[in-house]
């Protein structure tokens, strides 16, 4: 069994990509894992002389995942402050990455008609520099989040979950890959 890593991208407790997260975890099943990245501190590389213990727990938490996931919100066309911290603490210090070669996937979403299009080509052109090879097709974008999950976080929209499931039925078929 695959062990596979969900990073959800937005810190927010009630954050929709959270939701997602949670939802996807359960539709991969056993080894798949939501990992936090808000208890990480700016990345700071004066800060390798003696790392936060915040960081070494994360580089070994996504060190021991086969795959990673991410689902991801969209601020301003990109990705939020917090995921791209995640991404620079895990590919840090330098040859030492926790990303390469590590195959990864994305999901978008957004409260608009895009589904979070701009995020998601960030997070891909941020993968190719850390050798995280994304799973080209299909791609996921959630447009309408919110008329998508009901106020509890549920799966509200059974075409969402039909996609949901064809999305991770093509992410664990994409890392069987490697």
């Amino acid at each position: 069994m695959k062990k596979i890593g969900i990073i959800a991208g937005s810190l927010r407790s009630g954050a929709r990509s959270r939701q997602i997260a949670a939802i996807v975890s359960s539709m991969l099943g056993e080894g798949a894992k939501v990992i936090e990245i808000g208890d990480l501190t700016l990345y700071n590389q004066d800060l390798e002389k003696n790392p936060p213990a915040a960081w070494t727990a994360f580089r070994e938490e996504i060190r021991a995942q086969d795959a990673v996931l991410f689902i991801t919100p969209e601020y301003n066309r990109s990705i939020p402050a917090a995921l791209k911290n995640a991404l620079d603490i895990g590919s840090r210090p330098g040859n030492q990455s926790v990303w390469d070669g590590k195959p990864g996937g994305v999901i978008s979403l957004s409260a608009g008609k895009m589904g979070g299009f701009g995020a998601n080509h960030v997070l891909r052109q941020t993968a190719v520099v850390l050798n995280i090879p994304m799973m080209p097709q299909p791609e996921a974008y959630l447009a309408g989040i919110e008329t998508i999950l009901d106020g509890n976080g549920a799966l509200k929209d059974e075409g969402a979950r039909a996609f949901l499931q064809s999305i991770t039925e093509a992410f664990i078929n994409w890392i069987e890959r490697f």
